[in-house]
């Protein structure tokens, strides 16, 4: 969230921020709120000043019987108009607090100004388009040839979006993610195995509560949610903590399941395994200091290190500053990596990297003690390093060979016991 204060001294920058990130907070209402607060709480302080007053002359009265008494009358009397003030106070503070947690980052002035992804600006390209002399196919249909994934009976276990991948499906998989998880890992990140659940309070500190709530599986009666990425739990690792300047930065590479309700795309690729509820996912999540000079050094970091796992699989991508409109409440610069899909002609996103400044950690109040002992709030970054089977959809298109069968990158090999090809299975037997 933003800072009570900022946003009191900044009102019409912080409206700018909603407008352009089409967020329809009312700033104006927010700050009312805040009024009344302010209100009600100098009332309740001037209301306890005059406590502390009469209990002091309660003291000086001595013998007095009858002054006492009198005293005693007016400290019960403020007593009462303390509660009575205290419920309206507390409704205010927390309706308050609800609606900051509503109030967008100030974007980066890179960030380009627009409504949606179509606005959305490539900054650079790598990789040569595929071309093919035979007659390619999309990835649901080569990796049913090959055997390599089981929508039907997915569906049968677990319901619309789900899926089973089988054979060399399921060990490329395990390669992509061990593949990601060791070369960010050598690059000195410290690599984490999280929860696949989480309390409430890591969603409200990452971000994704409560606006986006109806994208999250609940666990009833357990308070508790499935993430959908290990950054939730990596950011609810820290809530509340004094981190030594020392420390910083700190740099994560996290590894879960992961679980996303995909409200509101109903009819959005329903082919092939692109949009599903489950899937695995490697994290990039760096904590450094409040620097914003900083926070673009491992911006640009985390997407270099994104798009040298991308090249070493061999999948031509580009890489697009995400606008305004796209971006999401709480980033202030975010990029978007897109593989080309060879069946849709175009490239869609597989890879997200972000940073926040203080937007999340004020929120899950995780800061640290400066060399001048004053403490500040960190800031905060994350990328996708892989995401499967998502992944998978550029992978199997982009390395089909004419045969029917995929090349596996060399990167992947030693992941696959040096294995070279996924075959059909008449191949396979020969």
């Amino acid at each position: 969230m933003l800072d009570l204060a900022f946003i009191r001294s900044n009102p019409e920058l912080v409206k700018y921020a909603a407008r352009v990130k089409n967020n329809p907070i009312d700033i104006d209402h927010l700050l009312e709120v805040d009024r009344q607060v302010l209100e009600l709480q100098r009332r309740v302080e001037e209301l306890r000043a005059q406590q502390n007053q009469i209990s002091r002359r309660v003291k000086e009265a001595g013998k007095d019987k009858a002054l006492r008494e009198q005293l005693i009358a007016e400290g019960r009397q403020l007593a009462e108009q303390i509660k009575a003030l205290e419920p309206e106070l507390n409704a205010l503070t927390e309706e308050r607090y609800q609606l900051l947690l509503l109030v967008p980052n100030i974007p980066d002035e890179s960030a380009p100004i627009g409504k949606d992804e179509n606005d959305n600006v490539p900054i650079r390209y790598w990789g040569t388009i595929p071309t093919f002399d035979f007659e390619p196919m999309d990835h649901y249909s080569l990796m049913q040839t090959l055997d390599l994934v089981d929508i039907e009976r997915g569906v049968k276990i677990a319901g619309t979006r789900s899926y089973i991948l089988k054979g060399d499906a399921a060990r490329l998989e395990l390669a992509l993610m061990n593949f990601a998880f060791d070369r960010i890992a050598h690059k000195g990140f410290t690599p984490l195995i999280v929860p696949a659940m989480a309390r409430e309070f890591a969603f409200i500190g990452n971000g994704q509560f409560p606006k986006g709530r109806d994208q999250v599986y609940e666990i009833k009666d357990e308070e508790l949610f499935l993430v959908g990425t290990a950054e939730v739990a990596i950011t609810g690792m820290f809530k509340d903590e004094i981190l030594n300047v020392e420390d910083l930065p700190m740099t994560f590479v996290g590894f879960c399941p992961c679980f996303r309700q995909e409200a509101g795309t109903y009819g959005k690729d329903t082919r092939g395994v692109m949009r599903v509820h489950q899937f695995n996912k490697v994290e990039q999540y760096v904590i450094c200091r409040a620097s914003h000079e900083e926070s673009v050094y491992w911006h640009e970091q985390l997407i270099r290190n994104a798009e040298e796992l991308v090249q070493a699989l061999e999948l031509p991508y580009r890489v697009v500053n995400v606008c305004t409109g796209d971006m999401g409440d709480g980033k202030v610069g975010m990029y978007d990596l897109e593989c080309w899909i060879p069946s849709e002609g175009r490239y869609r996103e597989t890879h997200s990297c972000s940073y926040f400044h203080e937007w999340q950690a004020r929120r899950a109040n995780i800061r640290y003690r400066d060399t001048d002992g004053k403490v500040k709030f960190v800031h905060t970054l994350n990328n996708t390093a892989i995401a499967s089977p998502r992944i998978l959809i550029p992978l199997v298109e982009t390395h089909q060979q004419a045969d029917g069968s995929v090349r596996i990158p060399e990167a992947l090999r030693p992941y696959m016991g040096g294995q070279e090809y996924i075959r059909p299975r008449e191949q396979a037997r020969v």
